[in-house]
């Protein structure tokens, strides 16, 4: 076995292979860039080393950076996680050739998969059933039209050497053929350099079931299948094992045909072989079809973990170090089930916009298998993948196993940052989800109402105004700790929650909380940090949390957030109307088009902010005159930075 090894990763992955790592006595180097210099991942390895700047082509993806620290730090192989550049057969290549052990599959077996026209003609080549289609060389549109009308319609054109759903369009009718060709392929020239497509009969009601696969280059097993249906534009959202469904049948033709294609490559490591289902009738021996094969650990692994009792990462390190497979075939059951939700910094009633922001209060429920690399108080910046967690959950059925993620999405706390708990719960709960009859177009289906905004109802605004005044204070001295002021002797405070007022009136441990003709009446008690409340009609548990000038409430399950008044703020007019003009997220500033001394107009450009991957043009709330610049063309910013600063007209 390994002395040490080093992971070419950040954030969650890096966490899970050193908690594993750990428990082997194999010690642990991670490396970072300027951005994760503090983070999670960095402070639980046993060395850490600096490997560039915040961008992901200046760190994470610098091949011979992380070699030379891995050399430098005496580390024996490279265990690559997934992303960046796990499934790069030239950095397999690089780690080789510097006298390292690549911890996953040879260079040769990732390039065979690499392209997907390549690889379904491998797959079909070795008997693993494949989608009717068109993969070959030939992309002169009329004849792929023509290729689209032999196979019928609806037909997906995907760019061939595509994933994440990029380069991929569905077509219904042939006369909307070319345009979605083009873009297709004009997609897949700008993301992977590759403007090739391939066309697929499209499934009417396709379910994605992948099969675990592992081998140690001579032989090969699987270790049962995921259901990863449950998709929106073609990205998973909530996994897991067994699928639905399933007969021993299907599971023994799924699993041999996954088992042939490994075998066809000689695959070391563990790797799983996606297929695309035909859900309409049932699952059915004939009616699955080989999609790709991800020739690195899965996101999702956990939930096959959960159910086979079997740490992947021990397995991938074990073969890597020569051992052969841990187990045999027969040896493998299926145990219970599991389900899995990713738990990300998005905005869903933005059409999953993704967010930045420090994560203030973070809270998990001791119930679930947490996968994480972010800790309370940690930042989730725009240079990556916003994942905050992995939710897993086990049951001895599926029932129980669902019931147990609906409690521990209800139960996991986050404020500073938008997320999509409330989107996961919703989901969670979805009735036809909760009968097993999924497909990758339900989210679609329900988008309204699995991402519409969520109300506050009119309870969580009483105690967020309460918690503004630090109210119940501890030991029952309620206005020995509030803020506010008292009028003519009667126990009375005002308070701004949002765009309202709040007037709030005490007497021990009963509040009287009035917005307008709006009028809550609450008893609440302390217990620890949370907030014990009877509103009257029941008695519950919630809590608020003060953070970065809001407060969130987490009640029934949901959490909502309200802003507070900026203390800084002058007057009303603090929006509108302000003196100055902030960075509202993390950024580079690209270009600035105002000028000291230059009268500007409401409305006129000022800046342009790049953040998460997209411009934003900042402008001025007023007319006035820039009286002073805080940041230039090339200023990395954070959010709340002062960015341009006005005076009157008038002087």
């Amino acid at each position: 076995m390994f002395r040490k090894i080093l992971i070419a990763n950040r954030g969650e992955i890096a966490c899970r292979v050193i908690r594993t790592a750990r428990r082997m006595g194999v010690s642990t180097v991670t490396v970072y860039s300027d951005a994760d210099a503090g983070s999670h991942h960095v402070v639980s390895a046993d060395e850490a080393v600096r490997i560039g700047a915040a961008p992901v082509s200046q760190s994470y993806l610098k091949a011979d950076a992380i070699i030379e620290a891995a050399k430098t730090t005496g580390a024996e192989a490279i265990h690559p996680g997934f992303g960046f550049l796990s499934e790069n057969p030239e950095f397999v290549d690089a780690v080789e050739a510097a006298g390292l052990v690549f911890i996953g599959p040879s260079a040769s077996a990732i390039r065979a998969m690499g392209l997907k026209d390549a690889a379904k003609a491998l797959m079909e080549k070795a008997g693993v059933p494949v989608v009717p289609g068109y993969q070959g060389p030939r992309q002169e549109p009329d004849f792929l039209a023509g290729e689209a009308d032999a196979i019928g319609y609806p037909v997906l054109i995907k760019a061939r050497a595509g994933g994440g759903g990029k380069g991929m369009r569905l077509v219904e009718r042939a006369e909307d053929f070319p345009a979605a060709l083009a873009s297709a392929a004009s997609e897949g020239r700008s993301s992977f350099g590759d403007g090739a497509v391939l066309i697929e009969k499209y499934v009417t009601a396709p379910r994605h079931i992948e099969v675990q696969v592992f081998g140690d280059g001579k032989d090969a097993i699987h270790l049962f299948e995921r259901d990863c249906s449950l998709q929106r534009r073609h990205q998973k959202v909530i996994e897991e094992a067994p699928a639905p469904g399933m007969t021993e049948e299907v599971r023994a033709a799924m699993g041999a045909a996954a088992v042939k294609a490994a075998k066809a490559i000689g695959y070391a490591g563990a790797g799983t072989i996606e297929f695309i289902v035909d859900g309409s009738h049932g699952l059915r021996p004939d009616g699955f079809w080989f999609m790709e094969m991800n020739t690195r650990l899965q996101v999702e692994h956990p939930v096959t973990e959960e159910i086979t009792g079997v740490d992947l990462v021990e397995w991938q390190l074990r073969v890597a170090a020569g051992e052969p497979l841990p187990m045999k075939q027969e040896d493998l059951r299926i145990e219970g089930w599991a389900l899995e939700a990713r738990l990300y910094a998005e905005d869903p009633a933005k059409g999953f916009l993704p967010a930045t922001g420090r994560l203030d209060h973070l809270e998990f429920p001791k119930s679930a298998r947490i996968e994480t690399g972010v800790r309370p108080g940690d930042e989730i910046t725009p240079f990556y993948d916003p994942m905050i967690a992995k939710i897993v959950t086990k049951g001895r059925d599926r029932a129980e196993a669902l019931s147990r993620l609906r409690a521990a999405l209800e139960a996991t706390e986050v404020a500073g940052s938008v997320t999509n708990i409330d989107f996961l719960a919703r989901l969670a709960a979805h009735e036809g989800f909760a009968r097993g009859q999924v497909d990758t177009g339900l989210i679609a289906r329900d988008a309204e109402a699995l991402t519409a905004p969520r109300e506050a109802p009119p309870v969580a605004r009483a105690l967020a105004a309460l918690a503004a005044l630090g109210l119940p204070a501890e030991g029952g001295a309620e206005w020995s700790r509030r803020d506010g002021f008292r009028l003519w002797g009667h126990a009375r405070s005002l308070v701004r929650i949002g765009e309202a007022v709040a007037e709030v009136e005490t007497a021990g441990h009963c509040f009287s909380v009035a917005f307008g003709a709006e009028r809550v009446g609450l008893s609440v008690w302390r217990e620890g940090d949370r907030l014990r409340v009877d509103d009257g009609a029941r008695i519950f548990t919630a809590r608020a949390v003060l953070h970065g000038g809001r407060v969130t409430v987490f009640m029934d399950g949901a959490a909502h957030g309200f802003a507070l008044p900026d203390p800084l703020a002058v007057g009303g007019d603090a929006g509108a109307g302000g003196d100055m003009v902030l960075s509202p997220m993390p950024g580079l500033v690209k270009s600035v088009s105002a000028a000291v001394g230059a009268s500007v107009e409401k409305g006129a450009p000022l800046c342009v902010l790049e953040a998460m991957k997209m411009e934003h043009t900042l402008k001025a709330p007023r007319a006035g005159v820039v009286a002073a610049l805080g940041a230039g063309p090339g200023d990395q910013v954070e959010e709340g930075a002062i960015l341009v600063t006005l005076e009157p007209l008038d002087g």
